[in-house]
């Protein structure tokens, strides 16, 4: 019976760690009940910087609860025993903290990043909030894991050093990785496209709808549905159209008529050019034409040269056919009508049926 008092004399404190494990695990549940509750109101106010940063928050102070309370029961064991891995408590502390720090730095930039991309009233594009945000989370990532570095011991001005003497070596063996990572940044900077456009190139067979621009590759989503990755190095020396950024789309057609309708044409032309000229769709403050054009083998041709305000293709194909079968019902009205490739035949004498000579077979019979 001593020796069992006697034990539980020398581990008394072994109750004490289950304690302080059991409230921190019972303040991280409590936290997390107050914190759904917070973040229920926070959801009714117009603001939406508080909803992130009280998002990117709320986990890093439960787990911070949670580790704490771990930390406070090695401590207590540390106290009572000589054991060689208490000797990492103190680090284990001072890891734990820059991890949460960091962790929480990571998910703000991320919030915020959410915010100011739907944000309406943001004078940043997308693109431009993306790449702060890239270059802030790896700030974030980089200091944590030198400041981490140091709480261990490690020196850092030896880390840097290497790092310096190191890059020249990674730079010419990842020179492509490189290329691809200021690519990325001359995209940001330029700006020739962003998430969204539609873009193509003459110089490849390149066509589609921006998906996203990553530090290494840009994804394209073709027309046919399929993707496509393009290495940020490749738009250096590429020719990029964006017809996603055109202010007007363009009619241009060359429409002929018959040569027996010459004497109407002056008329057809002038009634076609005061229907574009009132055509709600029409952008009459850019170039707009209707001449005659050619002479041609079968055809007198005149052409049409004008812009829609839309530029949305679907309903730039509506306002065109509403424009062609509009100019098919002029050249109607004036009794003309569209030419299409003939020939004519000029015979200058139909000889008689008896100058024709009979077949040599039917002389003979």
């Amino acid at each position: 019976m001593q020796q069992i008092l006697d034990w539980v004399a020398a581990y008394s404190w072994i109750p004490y760690i289950f304690l302080i494990v059991f409230v921190a695990l019972l303040l991280s549940y409590v936290a997390k009940r107050i914190f759904d509750r917070v973040q229920l109101r926070l959801q009714d106010t117009p603001n939406a910087i508080d909803d992130a940063i009280f998002t990117a928050i709320r986990k890093p102070v439960r787990y911070a609860i949670a580790i704490f309370g771990v930390i406070m029961a090695a401590e207590v064991a540390r106290s009572q025993s000589d054991a060689t891995i208490f000797e990492f408590v103190g680090p284990a502390r001072n890891l734990g903290i820059i991890f949460l720090l960091g962790w929480f730095g990571y998910r703000l930039v991320g919030n915020f990043e959410t915010v100011y991309a739907n944000s309406d009233a943001n004078s940043m594009d997308v693109n431009t909030v993306s790449a702060i945000a890239k270059i802030l989370r790896a700030t974030v990532i980089i200091t944590s894991l030198l400041i981490a570095l140091d709480s261990l011991g490690v020196p850092i001005t030896g880390v840097l050093a290497f790092g310096g003497v190191g890059g020249i070596a990674v730079g010419f063996a990842a020179r492509d990785l490189l290329a691809n990572f200021f690519g990325a940044f001359m995209l940001f900077l330029d700006k020739p496209f962003g998430v969204g456009d539609w873009i193509r190139s003459p110089d490849q067979e390149i066509e589609g709808t921006v998906e996203s621009i990553g530090w290494r590759i840009t994804r394209i989503r073709t027309f046919d549905k399929r993707p496509l990755y393009i290495p940020n190095a490749t738009f250096s020396s590429l020719t990029v159209e964006n017809p996603s950024r055109m202010t007007n789309r363009r009619i241009y057609e060359t429409i002929g008529v018959r040569y027996d309708d010459i004497s109407v044409i002056p008329k057809i032309l002038h009634d076609i050019r005061s229907m574009l000229l009132n055509h709600v769709e029409i952008d009459t403050t850019q170039t707009l034409m209707v001449n005659l054009n050619e002479f041609n083998a079968s055809s007198v041709d005149f052409f049409i040269y004008t812009f829609t305000k839309t530029t949305v293709w679907t309903d730039f194909h509506d306002i065109k056919e509403d424009v062609l079968l509009r100019i098919s019902d002029i050249i109607a009205s004036h009794g003309a009508e569209m030419a299409f490739p003939t020939q004519t035949l000029h015979v200058n004498e139909i000889p008689h049926p008896h100058q024709i000579s009979a077949p040599r077979s039917e002389v003979t019979q």
